[in-house]
């Protein structure tokens, strides 16, 4: 057991130490700035603001927070800042997994926070994407991006990667702190973590739901779960999408679909549906 923490341990000083070809050394020191948007940006959901992120030691990547229904978007209004931080920065570390990494290659630690006086309000999810060409993607990555609360603990968001150098996304139902790293933690502890994680926000928000969808939610989601520890990963899959869709067709109507810049009122079916988007992204993984 032992061995196979330090193991570990190796294995990801070697990813969080990588750099790319033709990158200079990292910068420890903090740096906040954003370029002007950029043009033509591909839209991921609807409405969308396209920002590039410029910092010291030729660290930088696109960022684009897309949206489907948004009032009130604009660079300031959206309230995004970036710095570099030292990827042995302990209350950065205290506040993630055991088994993960702060890049050395990618230490940017982004911020989204609007500003109350803003008024930007949106409904159902917003989609982050971070596009870098510091991090190089290959089948198997163990990159993934993680968010938390101001403060808070980070966790694992990703539902989706790929090419370009490193092309990264996650979708919530609010804003928050975002890190690239790099995680070894086993992706059957990261989809129990995950069902978990939905779970908890389900019952946080129980008094939010009407009864009879409540109940309905809960069998489906108890079905995925069921069917992933008997080792149906498919069918697990199957059960998830249900119990997104039903979310999502009652959005609104029946869950709480609003998210404002003054935390007002709590954006329940947000919530649900990218807690159970990054869950699906890590069922695939284990098919």
């Amino acid at each position: 057991m032992l061995l196979n923490r330090i193991l570990a341990y190796f294995l990801l000083f070697l990813v969080a130490t990588l750099p790319v070809a033709g990158q200079g050394p990292a910068v420890n020191h903090a740096a906040n700035r954003l370029g002007p948007p950029l043009s033509q940006p591909k839209s991921l959901l609807g409405d969308l603001l396209n920002l590039p992120i410029l910092l010291p030691g030729g660290i930088g990547a696109d960022l684009t927070v897309s949206f489907e229904d948004v009032t009130g978007l604009s660079p300031t209004h959206l309230g995004v800042t970036s710095q570099l931080v030292s990827p042995l920065n302990l209350g950065l570390l205290l506040r993630l997994p055991g088994l993960t990494a702060i890049l050395s290659s990618f230490p940017v630690l982004l911020r989204i926070e609007p500003p109350a006086a803003g008024g930007l309000t949106f409904t159902g999810i917003t989609e982050i994407q971070l596009h870098t060409h510091n991090l190089l993607y290959f089948p198997g990555t163990p990159l993934r991006l993680f968010a938390a609360p101001l403060g808070g603990t980070f966790t694992d968001i990703t539902d989706d990667m790929g090419p370009g150098s490193y092309r990264v996304s996650g979708s919530r139902g609010g804003f928050s702190e975002f890190l690239i790293v790099a995680d070894l933690t086993p992706v059957h502890q990261v989809i129990v973590a995950k069902y978990n994680r939905l779970s908890q926000i389900l019952v946080d928000n129980a008094g939010a739901i009407p009864a009879p969808l409540y109940a309905d939610l809960t069998s489906e989601f108890a079905s995925s779960r069921a069917h992933y520890l008997a080792g149906n990963t498919a069918a697990a899959i199957d059960d998830l999408d249900l119990f997104i869709s039903t979310v999502e067709g009652h959005s609104g109507s029946d869950i709480p679909d609003v998210w404002r810049s003054t935390h007002d009122v709590v954006n329940v079916a947000g919530l649900l549906r990218a807690a159970g988007r990054t869950l699906r992204f890590s069922l695939n993984l284990d098919l």
